[in-house]
């Protein structure tokens, strides 16, 4: 009975860190130290993703898991990074800086509780929308450019950039999840090349990777999805069940 108890407690746990990374994060860049605020939300995005597969490796999933991981990702992927960019950015654009940040917490808790009330009927190969990690990484993307090259001036990009990727999340555009990617199964090889590649550029040069990334995985699913409506057609239309008529 404990190991099963202690089985149901390990993937909350990482549930946990997720979230303290993200509290610590909006500590650190209330105080001005946004290095270490982004990599604070890089490190709980791998708490994020561990929580999950522990979950499903040992048989532990559970209500009260998704819901307590949505409220943790809340706050480490929506409340987190919205105020390490607006105190980057937006301390000096006043109340419409505020409601911008706002504006982009808001589109994730949407996010949130529109795969919460599909979840059963989430495809797992496509993601509705850019899920929430991907919308705080590039968030963080932005604010690691601009510790990275402090002489270039993004002021003129801000606002429109955060409103960007908060309209993104609750858009119906498919974004792969590569879960079910026939690609990625015939080619595990070259896959893991690619994965330890960038690993290794992460760690030598992660200012410029990480935005990087994200905009190359944002800006080729919609591109994808552009020049293939006909295949997404229908996608996420989920129609009730109702029962038929007497």
């Amino acid at each position: 009975m404990l190991d099963r108890r202690f089985a149901y407690f390990l993937p909350n746990t990482f549930t946990a860190l997720n979230m303290a990374c993200g509290f610590t994060a909006i500590l650190l860049s209330m105080n001005g130290d946004f290095y270490k605020a982004c990599m604070l939300i890089v490190l709980g995005a791998i708490f994020d993703s561990v929580d999950g597969r522990v979950a499903r490796l040992t048989n532990t999933q559970s209500s009260f898991g998704e819901q307590f991981d949505s409220l943790s990702d809340l706050i480490s992927f929506g409340m987190s990074p919205a105020l390490i960019y607006y105190f980057r950015f937006l301390t000096d654009a006043g109340r419409p800086g505020m409601i911008v940040a706002f504006l982009f917490v808001l589109c994730g808790a949407l996010r949130l509780a529109r795969f919460n009330a599909n979840i059963d009927k989430n495809k797992s190969d496509y993601f509705q929308g850019l899920p929430i990690p991907g919308g705080a990484t590039a968030v963080i993307g932005l604010v690691l450019i601009s510790l990275r090259f402090p002489e270039v001036n993004l002021n003129f990009i801000t606002v429109p950039y955060l409103l960007f990727y908060a309209i993104l999340m609750i858009s119906n555009v498919p974004f792969p999840s590569f879960k079910k990617s026939e690609w990625v199964s015939k080619h595990k090889k070259q896959v893991l090349a690619i994965i330890f590649a960038i690993i290794a550029s992460l760690f030598i040069y992660e200012e410029v990777m990480i935005p990087l990334i994200i905009t190359f995985y944002v800006v080729t699913s919609i591109l994808y999805f552009l020049t293939h409506r006909k295949k997404f057609a229908g996608i996420f239309d989920w129609k009730e069940e109702t029962e038929a008529e007497a």
